[in-house]
């Protein structure tokens, strides 16, 4: 390995000059050019054990050159740099038969050790390049680190029917991953079937997923095919999967072993050839020792565990984020509107406990409400503070009834046209919970004991409450 040679191609001398130095250091003889001509030239000659080349240069595309190399030399591994990171770009590098995609900026340490793994499985099979991406898909929003470890992830398994277990809180976008691995992945021709498990009647939930036979049960008047007979052949989103009762886990397990499953009051066993995708909230480690959920189930559907950040760990996104739910208000017909610094500011340190959803849902109300072509920073301030516009009377109702409406709103926006996820009296108390103890906190200038006492619950309790709810202890003015 340490006679490997690495060709690097990017138009920046910066980026070709702390590269060769730390490829350099590791023990790599390193050949650079800022154009793709050059590189191009070296790779005909047989030249370079492994490729590291940046998207975009003077004179073409890398991703374009990537199956180029690999028609003429189909063992040579490709790196591909990028500063425009998002989901297509790791896809479609991917699909064009790279080894690897890293986003820029990057780290240095993990550049070589991707370049000493190329190297390392220079024998395997190369992965087939394809041109199959649509152009105009960008399911998923968003430059920060962790989103790129999404991104990557997703194009890793664009080839695989592997199992996929999603984990984030409520709002983060899980469904949208679990689409864009359908989307991007080898089953993109066969139907996309989600289904909620928390708005299903707990009764009803294993005739839902496997159907049921006419009779079978009082009301079957007629067969009904369930949603794994409709996701044949595609991939079947289970969202929700820690509100599954035990005994559909049971049938879940069994179809996850053995490919087949009957219908509710059926004898025949129907092979199902189905890809399922898991999603939950909830930590499911904790069910498992609480019994309520099935830990053989649980390994079988977290063979590729992805965790989607909340909002308030990827605060670098929001004025992306924000861009793409305005322009599409736009597309829809509604009045063109922007957001000024100061209100971007102060969105940014919002917590975000709807996170995603939870700003889309503002800014379609932003647009659809306010008058003002630039949204400053007081009418955000009034939002995040639970204080609608306008009433019918024209007087603005009461911050904590407005807070309820906004989440009442929020959620059934979100869930047209079926059972709202359960969950909202608690999502309500928590966001209510925590200002009302910072407030509490503030007035007492700090002091947990006068706190707790105001508050009517036991100190112990209320020091918990802080921890849970990261709540900054700052001494404020008495009152």
């Amino acid at each position: 390995m340490a006679d490997a040679t690495v060709l690097i191609a990017d138009d920046d001398h910066g980026v070709r000059t702390v590269l060769s130095h730390a490829l350099g250091r590791a023990g790599f003889d390193v050949r650079t050019t800022g154009n793709a001509a050059t590189l191009w030239q070296w790779v005909s000659d047989g030249d370079g054990d492994v490729v590291v080349t940046d998207v975009i240069m003077p004179d073409e595309n890398g991703l374009d050159l990537v199956p180029r190399i690999k028609k003429i030399r189909p063992e040579l591994r490709v790196i591909v740099m990028s500063a425009q990171n998002t989901l297509l770009t790791a896809v479609k590098a991917a699909e064009r038969g790279a080894f690897e995609y890293l986003p820029k900026p990057f780290d240095l340490s993990e550049v070589v050790n991707v370049v000493k793994r190329a190297l390392a499985q220079r024998g395997d099979r190369a992965p087939q390049p394809s041109n199959d991406t649509n152009e105009e898909r960008l399911p998923i929003i968003g430059r920060s680190p962790a989103m790129q470890d999404i991104y990557r992830t997703v194009a890793r398994l664009m080839t695989t029917d592997l199992t996929v277990m999603i984990n984030g809180e409520s709002g983060t976008g899980k469904e949208l991953v679990a689409r864009a691995l359908h989307d991007f992945g080898r089953r993109r021709a066969g139907p996309f079937v989600a289904v909620n498990m928390a708005a299903i009647p707990r009764e009803l939930i294993e005739s839902e997923l496997f159907g049921h036979e006419k009779g079978s049960f009082t009301g079957a008047t007629m067969r009904v095919t369930g949603r794994f007979e409709q996701a044949e052949g595609g991939t079947l989103f289970l969202d929700e999967i820690g509100d599954m009762p035990l005994e559909a886990q049971t049938r879940l397990l069994r179809v996850l072993q053995d490919g087949r499953f009957t219908t509710v009051g059926g004898r025949t066993a129907i092979k199902s050839n189905v890809r399922i995708i898991a999603a939950t909230h909830r930590d499911l480690q904790s069910l498992i020792k609480t019994g309520v959920f099935r830990e053989d189930l649980f390994y079988r559907l977290n063979v590729v565990p992805i965790r989607i950040p909340p909002l308030r760990q990827r605060v670098e996104d929001i004025p992306e984020l924000i861009a793409h739910f305005l322009s599409g208000a736009a597309a829809e017909g509604l009045p063109v509107k922007t957001i000024d610094a100061a209100a971007l500011e102060r969105m940014k340190a919002y917590r975000w406990p709807g996170n995603v959803r939870e700003l889309e849902n503002l800014v379609k109300r932003l647009v659809a409400l306010y008058s003002e072509p630039i949204i400053g920073a007081s009418i955000i301030e009034m939002e995040l503070a639970g204080q609608a516009p306008v009433s019918d009377d024209g007087a603005r109702p009461a911050t904590l009834g407005a807070s309820i409406e906004r989440h009442l709103r929020d959620y059934f926006d979100s869930h047209a046209g079926e059972m709202p996820p359960q969950g909202l009296y608690e999502r309500i108390l928590r966001e209510m919970e925590r200002p009302l103890i910072t407030l509490t906190m503030q007035a007492a200038r700090g002091n947990q004991v006068k706190a707790a006492e105001v508050l009517g619950v036991n100190r112990n309790t209320l020091r918990k409450k802080i921890r849970e709810l990261d709540i900054d202890v700052v001494r404020g003015p008495a009152s």
